[in-house]
């Protein structure tokens, strides 16, 4: 496993190294003003976090009014006694931070409840500490609630999604639902990452699941 994990490691940072190139984030902010607008933060975490990123801006671009402002990725729901972790310790599953992306919405365009279930959409949240071929804790599926209120609807939505979707196929959620902690952005190059590169590597389970 652990050579495993260092190949995996030293793949995607050579994806980093020759892949990047010039780029305007303005592209992927809202232009709009934000004044007298009361947003909220949701943050979830779906495997690798260049195309947990990607497809939610995908769907909901910033520029045409869906609903979210603002995006990062980051490290969050690792060792408290760990500050400023980086990609490769994160990576290591030493720390066990998840990577994660953290969502800065308008709730008058679209709702907590609409994001959890496109969550859910978009990646395989059946398996434990895994994504397609990206294994480790810091792939998990997870959700880190803000408030009370969204740990309720997170929790009705994934009780919904899994009848609908999974219980069907005899398959039961693993995601973990839990509060938000402290949360680190990560590393310049990881922001936008598919938007920026779009050859580079995503894991297959990013996609519309129905």
């Amino acid at each position: 496993m652990l050579a495993f994990t260092q190949r995996h490691i030293f793949s995607r940072l050579r994806a980093i190294l020759l892949l990047s190139r010039p780029f305007d984030p303005s592209d992927f902010r809202a232009q709009m003003s934000t004044a007298g607008i009361k947003t909220e933060i949701a943050t979830f975490a779906a495997g690798c976090f260049w195309g947990v990123e990607h497809i939610f801006l995908k769907h909901y671009p910033p520029a045409q009014n869906k609903g979210i402002l603002n995006t990062a990725v980051g490290y969050t729901g690792g060792n408290p006694l760990v500050t400023n972790p980086d990609y490769r310790t994160v990576c290591s599953g030493a720390t066990d931070h998840a990577e994660a992306l953290k969502i800065e919405f308008n709730p008058e365009v679209v709702s907590y409840a609409e994001l959890v279930e496109f969550f859910y959409r978009t990646h395989n949240p059946t398996t434990v500490n895994r994504q397609g071929g990206d294994v480790g804790s810091q792939y998990r599926s997870a959700i880190f609630t803000h408030t009370p209120e969204q740990d309720e609807v997170a929790r009705q939505v994934t009780a919904e999604v899994e009848k609908k979707h999974f219980a069907p196929k005899g398959m039961k959620i693993v995601t973990e639902i839990v509060e938000a902690g402290k949360w680190w952005d990560a590393e310049d190059y990881h922001q936008l990452y598919l938007n920026k590169n779009p050859d580079g590597y995503q894991c297959p389970t990013h996609r519309l699941h129905w």
